[in-house]
C-alpha cells in the first residue's frame, strides 16, 4: 500500500473526503496526516531490531590504519573481519593508544576504530538500515514524499499500523468515539508484526505455560 493509499485510508477513518490525486492534499489536516504517517513509520522501524530492516555491506580497512569513516547507513548488528566476529567496545582509549584488544572495534565521531593490521582487510557488516521507505524505483530512503512511495514495514501490518497510528496521533483524545478502536487495532497489528515477521517459524515468539 503506497503513501497516497495510506493517506486516503486515514481520511476514510476520520470521515474526511478522500482525494483522487496527491496534488489535492493541500488542507492543513492533509499536511498533518502526511507528516504523522512518516513519524509513525519511523518510530515503528526504530523500536525493534526488525528482520525486514537487516542489510549487509562491506568496508575496506587499509593496511596499517586503525580508523576509517563509518559509512554504514544504520545501526551495526554484527561486524566480521576474516570471518571472525568483532565485539563493540565503548571505551575508545585502547584504540587511540594502540592497545586495542584483538577482535574488538569502537566508534569515535563519524569513524570506526580497529586494531592495526599489516595488510588490507575487508570489514563485513550486518546492520539495521535507517531507511524506512522504498520508492517506485526500488531506492530506499527515510521519508515518504511521493504518492507511490511505500513503507518498508511489510503488509498487511503497515496498513493497520500507519492508518490507526496516524488517526490516534491526529485526534489525540481518548474520549473520541473511535479512539479505543484505533488503539486496539494498532496494538494488535504491532503484536502481529513482532510475532509473524521472522524468516523462520522456529524463531517466532511463543508463550509456554507450565502446570505446578
Amino acid at each position: 500500500m503506497n503513501y497516497l493509499e495510506i493517506i486516503n485510508k486515514c481520511l476514510l477513518e476520520l470521515n474526511y473526503r478522500q482525494v483522487n490525486a496527491f496534488s489535492e492534499l493541500v488542507k492543513n489536516d492533509h499536511k498533518r496526516i502526511k507528516t504523522i504517517v512518516n513519524v509513525i513509520n519511523k518510530e515503528i522501524c526504530n523500536i525493534e531490531g526488525w528482520n525486514f530492516l537487516l542489510r549487509r555491506t562491506n568496508l575496506t580497512l587499509p593496511a596499517n590504519t586503525t580508523e576509517i569513516l563509518n559509512t554504514v547507513n544504520g545501526r551495526i548488528l554484527y561486524l566480521f573481519i576474516d570471518g571472525q566476529r568483532y565485539d563493540f567496545c565503548d571505551n575508545v582509549e585502547p584504540f587511540v593508544s594502540g592497545k586495542a584488544k584483538a577482535c574488538t572495534y569502537s566508534s569515535l565521531a563519524q569513524n570506526l576504530l580497529f586494531p592495526k593490521f599489516n595488510e588490507e582487510k575487508t570489514v563485513d557488516i550486518i546492520y539495521f538500515t535507517k531507511n524506512c521507505v522504498i520508492d517506485a524505483n526500488s531506492q530506499e530512503k527515510t521519508d515518504m514524499e511521493n504518492a507511490d512511495d511505500t513503507s518498508l514495514i511489510p503488509m498487511p501490518f503497515a496498513e493497520q499500523l500507519l492508518v490507526y497510528g496516524t488517526c490516534l496521533r491526529l485526534k489525540a483524545n481518548p474520549q473520541y468515539f473511535k479512539f479505543s478502536y484505533w488503539l486496539s487495532m494498532y496494538k494488535e497489528a504491532l503484536s502481529n508484526l513482532k510475532s509473524k515477521t521472522s524468516a523462520s517459524v522456529l524463531n517466532a515468539p511463543v508463550v509456554n505455560i507450565f502446570r505446578r
